[in-house]
Parts: structure tokens; sequence; C-alpha cells
């Protein structure tokens, strides 16, 4: 397998997760229409994308339905709404949900792989829940799935703690795990510190690197570019960057650089057209100063958020005020 890529060439390897759905769904509980769903669906495979996250597994005891979409559930018989009896061979695109640790009922909404249309479940974890990812990992590697490690905000942990999960979950089945900059704090040198003692830990256990980058210092392009070029293999990326607050890496920017002939992109801009750019008059994301300021302090981005959703929103200045003074 090659470490690093040549500036004008591509790996084949490399592999491309869309979480439009997933992490965009954030902004506004996950209330997307089918027909997003399904254009974003046929967006991927149109465009050769890899795998496509199509929500979460998460607890509907914790997630009410009756205030969040169903993409917070992906129950098996919404996600056949809107995908059919889907082939993976057939149309070459892999479907994943996120399970997060503490908010999943994962020993039952998590069932047989072959009674699934998904054929991954990534489950996602905060340093403290570490040893209940694990057994969800193990407990969706036995039902037949691909599984991946997502720990979470990876830039609010001290080294100790990481080099913790990281032994951790070499010992797992998951085939994949993620840096995942939570906060869009990182970067390029952290990334690459990372990415170094990501790859040391899990050395001989054929585990792969990803990549999930937020945008609040307008760096998820980039930084997601350079786990590339350091040798990570799988990345994360949304449509026209959705995703809450800041948002993520953009597809659109991540499938030119790849230069992958496999890729198409114009199904992804055909899908910004049509969809995502005319979700701006509903809901809100991107790199504004309120998300820039908490991806500077290493914050979380709900202050921003909730910020955005007051009288005073546009005073950048109070919010810094406020902001400087809560840290």
């Amino acid at each position: 397998m090659t470490e690093k890529a040549p500036w004008i060439t591509y790996r084949p390897e490399l592999k491309v997760l869309d979480c439009t759905i997933r992490d965009g769904g954030l902004i506004n509980k996950h209330q997307l229409s089918d027909d997003l769903v399904s254009a974003t669906y046929h967006a991927c495979i149109a465009a050769g994308i890899d795998y496509m996250e199509i929500g979460y597994k998460n607890s509907p005891r914790l997630f009410s339905p009756d205030e969040f979409g169903p993409w917070r559930h992906c129950n098996e018989e919404d996600m056949r709404r809107i995908v059919g009896e889907h082939d993976p061979e057939a149309t070459g695109l892999k479907l994943t949900a996120m399970a997060d640790a503490t908010k999943s009922d994962w020993q039952k909404q998590i069932g047989p792989a072959d009674e699934s249309v998904l054929s991954m479940i990534r489950v996602a974890f905060y340093a403290h829940q570490v040893s209940e990812a694990a057994e969800m990992i193990q407990h969706a590697h036995e039902m037949g799935y691909e599984t991946c490690a997502n720990l979470m905000a990876v830039s609010n942990f001290s080294e100790s703690e990481i080099d913790t999960v990281l032994a951790t979950v070499r010992d797992t089945p998951a085939q994949i795990m993620v840096i995942v900059d939570s906060f869009g704090h990182l970067y390029r040198e952290q990334i690459d510190a990372l990415y170094t003692k990501y790859t040391q830990a899990l050395e001989g256990t054929g585990k792969e690197i990803g990549l999930h980058m937020h945008n609040n210092l307008q760096l998820a392009f980039a930084n997601t570019i350079e786990g590339i070029i350091l040798g990570a293999n799988r990345a994360d990326a949304t449509v026209f960057g959705l995703g809450r607050g800041a948002g993520n890496c953009p597809m659109e920017l991540l499938l030119g650089f790849l230069r992958n002939p496999k890729f198409k992109l114009r199904p992804i801009i055909k899908l910004i057209q049509d969809y995502i750019a005319p979700l701006r008059e509903q809901i809100e994301w991107g790199p504004l100063v309120p998300y820039n300021l908490t991806g500077q302090m290493n914050l979380h981005p709900r202050n921003a958020i909730e910020w955005r959703e007051g009288d005073e929103k546009d005073d950048f200045v109070a919010f810094f005020d406020k902001v400087v003074a809560d840290v």
C-alpha cells in the first residue's frame, strides 16, 4: 500500500464517505425531507462515492420520534423507503450509520447485517466512553458489519487519554480509526502529530486511519488534504459543507482534489444546485464569526449555535466578550 501520493496522481485505495445527511441533519434535528435524502443517495451513487452515512442509530427513548426525524434512528423501514433493496455491489455504494456511546440502544438497534441495508456501523464516543465503545464495536462486528471507531473532540483530550483510547481500540475488530476534529480547532501540525500517534499505536493491526474535519477555522479541507498526503485512506466530507455550526469538509472540493477518475463531480454540483443551496433559506451553516471564535478557543459550537438563534445574532463583539469572559 502506498504511503504518499505524488501531487498529480491518485491513490485508488482511498475511500470517501459522505456524511451529509447524518452530520447535516444535526442542524434541524434530522427533519430532512425524503426527497433530499433520496437525491443525496442517488448523487452519491452517480458520483462514485464509496460510503454514505444515512444517519444515526440513536435511541428513540432519548431522541423522541415526535421531535427528531427518522435519520436520528435509521429504522430499516425508513431506510428502505429511500433506498429500497439496496445492493452495494450493484451500486458501488455502501451505506453506514453512526451509533453514539450512551445514546444508542445498540443491543437492540443494531441487528444482523444480512437483514439490513447497512454495511458499516461507525461508533462515536468520547475518551471516557471507550469501554462501551469497544463493546459496541464488538457487537456490530459479530452482527456482520464493517466497523469504525470515531473518537470525538480529539482536541479536547490529553495525550494519555488518547493513548488509552488507541490501546483499547487496537484490540477491537474496528477496521478504521478516525481523527475527528469536532470543534474545528486543529492546525496541520496537530494533524501531523495525531496521524503519527494513531498509526504508531495501531501498527500491525491493518486498521486504516480516517479523517473527519469541521470548518470553524476554514481549515476542514486543508486538514483533510494534509491527512491524505500523510497516508490516510479514509476521508469524510459533506456536500456544500453541510453540517452543524461551521460545517464540514466540502465534498465538491475533496473530489476535485483526489483526481481519481472514478469520482464524478457533476452529480454533486447538481445536488448542491437543486437541494443543498436552497436549504440556506431554512437553516444556517458555515464558518461565521461565532464559529470561528469557538474553533479558536477549542470550544463546542453549541454556544455559537444558540447565539445565532437569538435576537443579537449579528452582534459578534458581544459574543466575543461573552466567550472570552466564560473562558
